[in-house]
C-alpha cells in the first residue's frame, strides 16, 4: 500500500466520526451579524481550537474587536517542507426565514435526495463549516497515519465572513509576519458541477462610483424652462450611454490597460463545458448576450471588465405626472476588473469622463463605493497544476480551471497584504442553497472533498 492510498483509507474509515465532528460545529449557532449569538461565535472558535489541538496543532483563539479570530500552526514532515495558509470561516448567516426550513437549522442530519443521492442538511453545512473540515479531517487522516503532515501548515478561521469581515484587515496587518506563507488555500468555492472538481484561476475585482449631476438651484417647470434649461438627467443618461460603443466596448480612455487574452487553451476548455448564451441567460429569462460581440458567455463573465449602471434616479418619480426639469439626477456605476487593471486609474478615468461632459453651468459631485483589483493566478502556474491533478485522480471528471465573475475581499487582502497567492478549491454545488432556508452539503462532497485534500497535499508537498 503505498504511502498516499493508506492516507485516503483512512479517511474513509474515519467518514463517521468526521460527520460526528462536523454536526458537533454545525450544531453551535454561530450567527455572526447578531449580536445575541455573540457567546455562540466564541463557542465556536474555541471548539475549533479543540479540535485542531487533538491532531497537534498549536491552536489559540485571538481576541479581536469583534468576533474572535483562530490560527493554528503545524510543522511538516521536514523543515523545509512548503507552508501554506489555509482560510475558511466559522460563522454563518441567519436562519431567517425560519418558518421555510423543512427542519431545525440547527440539528444536522443525513437525508435522503432521491437518485442515491445523500444530503448533510443545516446552517452553515456547506458555508462554510463543511467545506473548512473537509482541510481538517484530510490533516487528521494524514496524521494518524504518518505522524506528520506533508506540508507546513497555518489555519486562519475567522468569525465575521458573513457579517463584512470589519475585524480582518486590521488583524492581518497586525500579524502579517505569523501569517504570511507561500501562498493560502481557500475552501470558500464550489466544484463545476457534482462529477466535476474546479479550480478558480481568477476573480474579477471592482470599482464602484456614485455621480450626481446638478443643474438649476431648484426643480423647474418644463413648460416654463423646457427648452432652454440644463436637464441633469438628459445629460447624465448621455454620459452613461457613452461608456459602450456599438460593438460593447468601454470607451474610457486607457481602460483595457493590463487586460490580457485568455490563453486559447483555456478557452477552449471553456467552451467544452458546454455552457452556451441560450442555457445560461435562459434561466433568468434572457437570451441575446450582452457587452463585447464575439465573446462566450464563460469568457464575458469569467475573464473581461465590465462597466455596468446599477441604478438611477432624477425628478419626480411618484404616482401620478409632475412636469418638472429636475434640479439634479445620481446613478450607480460599477467596473468589474480583470488581469493589471488598476482600480485608481479607472476610478479616475470615469470622473475625467464624465467632468468633460458636464456643461459649464452645471456641478458634478462623485462618491466613491469601494475598488479592488482583480486576482490572476498564472494558468501555467505549478501549485495550479499540481492541484489540478490532485482532484482529476480523485472525481469521475478532469478538473476544469474556471474564473468567477465575482470577487472574495480576502484573496485580494492576501494579495495585497501578505504578497501570497491564493489556490481556490471548493466542493459546493450550485443547489446548496447557502444563505437560504435548507441549506445542505453532499455527503459526497464532503467524504470526496477530505479525500481531494489529501491529494493535494500530497502533490503540493512534492518536488
Amino acid at each position: 500500500m503505498t504511502k498516499l492510498s493508506s492516507v485516503l483509507d483512512r479517511a474513509d474509515q474515519n467518514i463517521d466520526d468526521s460527520l460526528d465532528r462536523l454536526f458537533d460545529l454545525v450544531r453551535i449557532r454561530s450567527i455572526s451579524t447578531d449580536p445575541a449569538y455573540r457567546a455562540d461565535c466564541r463557542k465556536a472558535a474555541e471548539w475549533l481550537v479543540n479540535c485542531l489541538a487533538d491532531i497537534g496543532f498549536d491552536a489559540s483563539v485571538r481576541d479581536t474587536a469583534g468576533h474572535p479570530m483562530v490560527v493554528a500552526h503545524h510543522p511538516g514532515a521536514t523543515p523545509d517542507a512548503p507552508h501554506v495558509l489555509f482560510y475558511g470561516h466559522y460563522d454563518v448567516q441567519p436562519v431567517d426565514p425560519v418558518e421555510l426550513w423543512e427542519d431545525d437549522p440547527f440539528a444536522p442530519a443525513i437525508k435522503d435526495a432521491g437518485n442515491g443521492r445523500k444530503v448533510i442538511t443545516g446552517r452553515g453545512t456547506a458555508d462554510d463549516k463543511g467545506q473548512l473540515m473537509t482541510f481538517v479531517e484530510a490533516c487528521r487522516a494524514y496524521k494518524e497515519v504518518h505522524g506528520s503532515l506533508p506540508l507546513r501548515i497555518t489555519i486562519l478561521f475567522e468569525g465575521e465572513e458573513e457579517s463584512g469581515s470589519p475585524s480582518l484587515k486590521p488583524f492581518l496587518e497586525a500579524n502579517a509576519d505569523e501569517l504570511k506563507a507561500s501562498y493560502a488555500l481557500v475552501c470558500d468555492t464550489s466544484m463545476w458541477d457534482s462529477e466535476t472538481p474546479a479550480i478558480a484561476a481568477a476573480l474579477r475585482g471592482l470599482v464602484g462610483e456614485e455621480v450626481t449631476i446638478s443643474a438649476a438651484d431648484r426643480d423647474l417647470h418644463s413648460g416654463l424652462f423646457g427648452g432652454a434649461a440644463a436637464n441633469p438627467i438628459h445629460i447624465l443618461t448621455e454620459i452613461l450611454a457613452g461608456l459602450r460603443d456599438e460593438t460593447g466596448r468601454v470607451t474610457l480612455p486607457g481602460f483595457y490597460d493590463g487586460v490580457e487574452e485568455t490563453p486559447a487553451n483555456i478557452k477552449a476548455s471553456w467552451e467544452a463545458l458546454g455552457r452556451t448564451a441560450e442555457t445560461f441567460l435562459g434561466e433568468v429569462g434572457l437570451s441575446l448576450p450582452s457587452g463585447e460581440k464575439g465573446r462566450s458567455v464563460l469568457e464575458l463573465t469569467w475573464a473581461r471588465p465590465t462597466c455596468e449602471v446599477n441604478g438611477i434616479w432624477g425628478g419626480y418619480t411618484g404616482e401620478g405626472f409632475k412636469t418638472v426639469i429636475a434640479a439634479r439626477a445620481s446613478a450607480k456605476v460599477s467596473f468589474r476588473l480583470v488581469g493589471q487593471q488598476d482600480p485608481a486609474s479607472i476610478r479616475e478615468s470615469f470622473r475625467n469622463y464624465v467632468r468633460s461632459r458636464t456643461p459649464a453651468d452645471c456641478s458634478v459631485e462623485f462618491h466613491e463605493h469601494g475598488g479592488s483589483p482583480a486576482i490572476q493566478l498564472s494558468y501555467d502556474s505549478p501549485v495550479l497544476t499540481k492541484a489540478k491533478n490532485a482532484l482529476s485522480e480523485e472525481w469521475e471528471k478532469p478538473a476544469v480551471v474556471v474564473g468567477m465573475g465575482g470577487s472574495i475581499p480576502i484573496v485580494g487582502d492576501f494579495q495585497k497584504m501578505l504578497g501570497m497567492e491564493s489556490l481556490l478549491v471548493g466542493f459546493g454545488l450550485v443547489d446548496d442553497r447557502i444563505h437560504s432556508p435548507n441549506e445542505k452539503y453532499d455527503l459526497k462532497s464532503f467524504h470526496k472533498g477530505i479525500r481531494s485534500w489529501i491529494r493535494i497535499m500530497d502533490a503540493l508537498a512534492a518536488k
